[in-house]
């Protein structure tokens, strides 16, 4: 179906910014002192502007929200995905920025994620950005984080009568049954489930999804990424890396979006050797996230300035 992008699932920020002590509750915000002022900034969807004088003085770990979310609220122990945009408060280095790739998700447990980020994200809402500073091993750390969905958001579209039927569970993974007695479409169907709020797909950009697929002869699910331990897939839309079916049916849909693809044998694996090559095959896909990958990897950081 796709080519998934990988990164190391512990990165150099979060490595260096969870060997301090546990804390059990996120820090209070002091009144900055000379060289402590950050100042976030920049849309949301895109590697945050982040501004300080160098080197950064951080003398107590603190975490904020620069803006609030408006989705689901985040709680302890559940997996979230992220972009995040680390930089090096001594001389601006980047550290870690998922915009050149593709968000990262986490396990909001102590063992997992560390409870310094823990404690900054539960209770936040989807949507937000916020920003974590710390001093560990003698290193300034400024950390953006931005919380997105995990599941589809938005306007609830009215089922069509004839496509198949999609009911959830609690947590959102979809369940697709075949109608009956039914021959599948000659032609690619695309049909909006929930229309989300979010920013349009476009051609370059790496789409984050979660997605199920099953056959219309035997409505079996051949592939998904909502099992447990699964995370959700990344690829770029609209250079021939996935099938033709979503290059064309995922293509101008919105960020928070769950769209069903009734994908015909030729725009799916038709001539391939694959068990289902000659099946039509039933996706329904969550759009999570959308963006044109980064290839400067210190974006954000021209307003900075050396300290006295």
């Amino acid at each position: 179906m796709r080519r998934q992008h990988h990164r190391p699932s512990v990165v150099v920020v979060l490595a260096l910014a969870l060997a301090t002590t546990a804390c059990s509750e996120l820090p209070e915000r002091e009144e900055p002192d000379a060289n402590t002022e950050v100042t976030v900034t920049g849309l949301i969807g895109e590697p945050p502007v982040v501004e300080f004088e160098q080197p950064l003085s951080v003398p107590k770990e603190r975490g904020e929200v620069v803006v609030p979310g408006t989705g689901a609220q985040v709680v302890e122990g559940q997996g979230v995905l992220v972009n995040m945009y680390a930089i090096d408060g001594r001389d601006g280095t980047v550290l870690q920025n998922t915009y050149t790739d593709a968000p990262q998700t986490l396990e909001l447990t102590d063992e997992g994620t560390g409870s310094q980020i823990v404690d900054l994200l539960v209770g936040q809402r989807v949507g937000a950005r916020l920003v974590y500073l710390e001093e560990a091993n003698d290193v300034p750390l400024v950390l953006v984080v931005d919380l997105l969905p995990t599941r589809a958001s938005g306007e609830v579209i009215p089922p069509v009568a004839g496509l198949p039927v999609v009911t959830l569970d609690e947590e959102g993974a979809p369940t697709i049954t075949i109608p009956a007695d039914s021959a599948p479409p000659g032609d690619l169907v695309v049909q909006p489930l929930v229309r989300g709020g979010g920013v349009q797909v476009e051609a370059g950009q790496v789409i984050t999804v979660r997605f199920t697929g099953v056959s219309w002869s035997s409505g079996e699910v051949f592939d998904s990424n909502w099992t447990g331990g699964t995370q959700p897939a990344s690829t770029m839309i609209g250079i021939g890396q996935i099938i033709e079916g979503w290059e064309q049916g995922l293509l101008e849909q919105s960020v928070g979006s769950q769209v069903l693809l009734v994908v015909p044998p030729a725009l799916a694996y038709a001539g391939t050797g694959r068990s289902y090559a000659d099946e039509t095959l039933v996706y329904v896909v969550d759009i999570l996230d959308a963006h044109f990958p980064v290839v400067d990897e210190t974006p954000g950081q021209e307003g900075q300035t050396e300290g006295q």
